[in-house]
């Protein structure tokens, strides 16, 4: 007889973890100078209407950027000489207030390998200092301490304790000790393993100097438009990094926004429990 048994939900079935990576979402939340904040409050009150029954609802309005809070870029979200991936003209895509190609709804869902390149522990730091540039030795060598290698088709996420500072607007956003990240060498590292996705603990994923704010975002251009590869920021990677967690199952599922140049999202890690 035919074992029809799904090998996923044999692997659930034997006890799964999931991991949050995302951070919540709240009015008051840090968020990139470059889009509008999160802000939510109740449209309808429990005793607004009572029902004849006795019951009563609430409900909120909510009030959002597309990049604001954990989320993930889409590829119309940046445009190099006027193009956007694969030679796209941007101008005459987002006639019409929205975009008719690499829109947010052709985000995809994500169920895949994923690593954690720890670049933070890599250094022996709780927190890589502010404007610190990641470079591809860094990539290399926390690959190398996990002994667990990006392959085509994975998610890189990379760690560098700066989501420490998230309840911490001001500190998180870095304004004036700059932000470290991804430089677009350790950016074409990535490209090189053809990974889908990659993401990062920060407000911009890549090396924000210090009074430098968002000027220029070179590996936006390196990553979206050259290479076709999903960029997500604002993660969570605290709980991954102390649960030992090198490599894992990576869940994503993007809000399918028509003409949209990013989604907030809820990424997650599934481990062995």
């Amino acid at each position: 007889m035919t074992d029809r048994r799904d090998p996923l939900l044999t692997a659930i079935a034997g006890g799964v973890r999931l991991i949050e990576l995302g951070q919540p979402f709240f009015t008051g939340m840090p968020c990139s100078p470059n889009h509008p904040g999160f802000r939510m409050t109740l449209a309808r009150r429990h005793g607004d209407m009572i029902r004849p029954d006795g019951g009563s609802a609430a409900n909120e309005i909510i009030v959002t950027g597309g990049h604001v809070g954990t989320h993930i870029d889409a590829l119309s979200h940046v445009s190099q000489h006027g193009e956007l991936h694969c030679g796209v003209d941007a101008y005459a895509a987002q006639r019409g207030g929205a975009f008719t190609s690499h829109g947010a709804e052709q985000l995809p869902g994500l169920l895949c390998r994923a690593v954690l390149l720890d670049v933070a522990r890599v250094h022996g730091a709780d927190i890589l200092p502010g404007g610190y540039e990641i470079t591809a030795d860094d990539l290399e060598s926390a690959a190398a301490a996990a002994r667990a290698w990006p392959a085509p088709g994975d998610v890189a996420l990379i760690r560098t304790g700066w989501s420490r500072l998230f309840p911490d607007a001001t500190a998180y956003l870095g304004a004036a000790s700059g932000v470290p990240g991804v430089g677009v060498a350790a950016a074409r590292w990535l490209a090189d393993r053809d990974v889908v996705a990659t993401g990062a603990d920060t407000t911009a994923y890549e090396c924000i100097p210090p009074g430098a704010g968002h000027r220029c975002l070179p590996v936006h251009r390196v990553l979206l438009v050259e290479s076709g590869i999903y960029i997500l920021e604002h993660l969570a990677l605290e709980d991954l990094a102390a649960a030992g967690c090198a490599e894992f199952t990576f869940l994503l599922a993007p809000l399918r926004i028509v003409g949209g140049t990013g989604s907030p999202v809820r990424p997650l890690a599934a481990v062995t429990a």
